[in-house]
């Protein structure tokens, strides 16, 4: 392990929660090369819109069913909905669906500091359109190449993020660690030893829960929910997703039993 990874991997505090993230992309590259259209990628999709803002992801991964980052339920309104016995809409592939159900993680003992972010989402009917996502179920994921999906704040690697201007982007990093969690670092191409993508990015203010998704032949596998940025003493809110910052996802395929007998108990 380089003197680099020591470090980062040795940072002393962890952000989690409750700051949703976004897209930070390299310096070199033009902005427009991470923009994609709003129906690519159409299984992944925001919570709630706020003005301008797209607060949360979340990523169709069963015609009935959807997942997300827990502490998302509490940051949008949709927490709120479900509590009062409403149903709450959201824009899925051109169409609105409403979840009527959100069951979080068993494993969450505490909400304000979740052991484990996820939640799974109920759609009230269920639907072929879009395509969904599927969980991965390999336990092979360090050292390959993930995307990203979000909307949140613009950003550069040289700053960190900027601004949020509602543009939805996927950029790619690579697995370094998978345990627990997924961790990836955001590689300055300036460097010489320097293993950044041509797509390279990272997580800003924007998209908790969104996705980081494997390529299984010609089809994508959900390998990761974004739940946080790895901080230590130097992070600042100003700053996020600036180079050498640490992602750090939820590893669906270690949740993969728990996220399977939801799934089957409800047909």
């Amino acid at each position: 392990m380089t003197s680099k990874y020591k470090f980062l991997f040795a940072l002393l505090l962890i952000v989690f929660a409750f700051k949703s993230y976004g897209i930070i992309v390299r310096h070199d590259i033009a902005p427009g090369k991470y923009e994609i259209r709003n129906n690519d990628l159409p299984a992944v999709f925001f919570l709630e819109r706020q003005g301008i803002r797209r607060v949360c992801a979340a990523t169709v991964i069963h015609e009935r069913w959807a997942i997300t980052a827990a502490h998302c339920v509490n940051e949008t309104a949709l927490g709120t909905a479900i509590k009062n016995g409403r149903r709450f809409a959201v824009e899925v592939g051109n169409q609105t669906r409403e979840i009527d159900v959100v069951l979080m993680h068993p494993e969450i003992v505490n909400s304000a500091n979740p052991e484990v972010d996820l939640a799974l989402l109920r759609f009230r009917q269920a639907s072929p359109i879009p395509r969904p996502i599927p969980p991965y179920d390999q336990t092979d994921e360090k050292g390959e190449v993930v995307t990203l999906v979000g909307w949140g704040y613009f950003g550069l690697g040289t700053t960190g993020r900027q601004f949020d201007d509602g543009t939805k982007r996927r950029a790619q990093n690579r697995i370094s660690e998978a345990n627990l969690r997924l961790r990836f670092i955001f590689d300055d191409p300036r460097e010489v030893d320097s293993d950044s993508l041509p797509l390279e990015g990272m997580l800003g203010l924007g998209d908790s829960g969104g996705p980081a998704l494997i390529s299984v032949g010609n089809e994508f596998r959900l390998a990761g929910v974004a739940i946080g940025e790895l901080g230590g003493e130097s992070f600042s809110e100003e700053t996020q997703g600036e180079y050498g910052s640490v992602a750090v996802y939820e590893r669906i395929s270690v949740h993969v039993d728990w996220i399977e007998s939801v799934i089957e108990s409800e047909r």
